[in-house]
């Protein structure tokens, strides 16, 4: 399914907007019925058999109104509701498919602006806005055509003041144009400034710069404020202005009729009611400026909508990685986040199939770069990477993710039970794999301990868990999935002695199993007896080779281990 079928207006819609001019019709016809019972009341017919049958025509107007306009909302909500779910779905799907390297451009905000906010205002435009527009339009056609069998001259003028919505709309449609855009860019940038705050209220706190002394969400809001007041003072004066000329109208009728009606050639009735519809044409003209300006201000997101939907995928193919083994090669491999900016630089190593391999090397020289390349999680700029023999730059991420398991330093954990975060590992997984795999990873004693067991809920980004057993369960979880290729990033930093003992004898007893395995570490001795480690440094293997051998080299890793050795002293 594309994007535009996803946006494609159902049956409810269609039903729903039909309802709302049917109620719309039949609120209009108040005005005959109110014609007819002044011209009896004029004319001296009027007695209880008419008033009874007048207030019976009435109840069934009101009741008709009722029925429809109920169905109609009903329908209208129920299109509505399944069109912003297949949006969310279809956009939640697309989202996986975009490159990483989008998210961390600042495109946070975008997203969540547009699954949220915009997709709001997509539903709006078929719960409402199309309807009452039709419903308006419609209304105001009829009471034109109603006033023009009474006197043509005053149909006429109400038809040339309907008019003039055309260049008004012409006008505020440039005003849309020209500020919306810029508005919805800017709402964006206000999401993305509040969802980092709330992230990190934390540390705002820690550091005395929460609420308004937060520089970045006072801006953000303003900036948003000044946006919104410039958006609307270029619009207010242009429906001002209509508003005068089409109430106009309402004393120029009156004029024009008075008369015919001194002449008597327009009864009284008719006059009287020539008088009021004007009035109710007036307010109809006002509202379908503002709706049609508002509908042209939501389409906004409609476009917002599909801009995210037919952003270029990560491309590659969707054939299963198969091979003999899982050998990983960088040759010559550039990378960099921001252009003119590398990090790494013609990166060229070897990692050994079913073998260790561990990534040292200062802050910010690479390590965890070279773990999100062999994932996909972003394109190399230049070079092959090859896993088994086999290049992975044209094949699809969900490919190669498929044959690894990841440990990162910061773990995510959805906002679920502790098994069913270990269970997206491996969705089919029975729960003795998952209670198995959680004795592997060293943390089945403390969820146990827990009053709910493998049901206790882990909170909002696990934060109801502490560090040490967010990373056992995110190793539970690499366990129960059991793939060849197993990164480790930094698995042990930043945890008290007790975790990371418990992490580390969970990490071994993962390396038991046959598995090509990359490990980033903070500290030489957790790597020492590992088959290989690289050293990197500004962007490049500076050295490579067993401990043995680099420290007989005397080189980085040298003097990096003696480092170590005295701080441990």
């Amino acid at each position: 399914m594309t994007g535009k079928e996803v946006l494609k207006k159902n049956k409810n819609f269609y039903i729903g907007v039909i309802a709302t001019v049917l109620e719309g019709l039949l609120s209009g016809s108040l005005f005959m019925l109110l014609y007819f019972t002044m011209l009896s009341l004029w004319s001296g017919e009027f007695n209880m058999n008419r008033s009874l049958m007048l207030t019976g025509v009435l109840a069934v107007i009101f009741l008709l109104r009722i029925l429809i306009y109920s169905f109609g909302y009903t329908r209208a909500q129920i299109g509505g509701a399944e069109v912003s779910k297949n949006i969310r779905l279809f956009m939640g799907d697309k989202i996986k498919r975009i490159p990483l390297s989008r998210f961390t451009q600042g495109q946070t905000g975008d997203y969540i602006n547009t699954i949220t906010s915009d997709v709001n205002n997509y539903e709006k435009i078929l719960t409402h806005k199309i309807g009452d527009l039709a419903k308006s339009i419609s209304l105001s056609l009829m009471l034109i055509v109603f006033v023009m069998t009474f006197y043509v001259p005053a149909g006429i003028v109400l038809l040339v003041a309907d008019l003039l919505l055309i260049p008004a709309l012409w006008l505020s449609f440039r005003m849309v144009r020209k500020y919306g855009n810029e508005k919805n860019d800017i709402c964006a940038e206000n999401v993305s400034s509040i969802v980092e705050y709330v992230s990190g209220i934390q540390t705002f706190r820690a550091y005395g710069v929460g609420g308004t002394k937060n520089k970045t969400v006072t801006k953000a809001m303003k900036d948003f404020c000044d946006i919104s007041f410039v958006y609307e003072a270029k619009v207010l004066p242009i429906g001002a202005v209509l508003g005068i000329l089409i109430w106009l109208s309402c004393p120029l009728i009156i004029w024009m009729a008075y008369g015919p009606w001194a002449a008597g050639t327009l009864d009284t009735v008719s006059y009287l009611l020539i008088c009021m519809l004007p009035i109710f044409c007036a307010k109809l003209a006002n509202s379908i400026f503002i709706d049609l300006t508002s509908y042209k201000n939501l389409m906004i997101s409609k476009n917002k909508i599909l801009g995210v939907m037919n952003e270029p995928e990560e491309t590659g193919s969707m054939e299963p990685l198969q091979t003999a083994t899982h050998e990983i090669t960088f040759d010559s491999v550039d990378f960099s986040y921001v252009p003119g900016e590398p990090v790494l630089k013609h990166a060229t190593f070897t990692v050994p199939d079913q073998k260790l391999t561990a990534i040292v090397g200062d802050s910010g020289s690479g390590k965890s770069t070279i773990l999100n390349l062999i994932a996909k999680y972003y394109e190399a700029n230049g070079g092959t990477i090859s896993i088994g023999g086999k290049p992975i730059n044209h094949v699809a991420a969900e490919r190669v993710l498929e044959q690894i398991s990841m440990v990162d330093q910061d773990v995510f954990l959805f906002d679920d039970t502790i098994r069913e975060n270990i269970r997206h590992a491996r969705p089919n997984a029975t729960d003795e794999e998952i209670e198995a795999a959680c004795r592997e990873a060293n943390c089945d004693g403390f969820i146990r301990k827990m009053e709910k067991g493998y049901d206790t809920p882990t909170g909002e980004n696990g934060n109801l868990l502490s560090g040490g057993e967010r990373q056992r369960i995110s190793i539970a979880r690499a366990i129960l999935k059991n793939s060849p290729i197993l990164l480790l990033d930094e698995a042990t930093a930043s945890l008290d002695i007790e975790n990371e003992l418990a992490v580390k004898q969970a990490i071994a007893n993962l390396l038991k199993e046959k598995k090509t395995v990359v490990m980033i570490a903070h500290t030489l001795s957790i790597v020492k007896n590992a088959d290989q480690i690289l050293v990197v440094s500004d962007g490049k293997i500076a050295e490579a080779g067993t401990h043995d051998e680099l420290l007989a080299k005397g080189g980085k890793y040298a003097a990096m281990w003696n480092a170590e050795q005295k701080l441990s002293a």
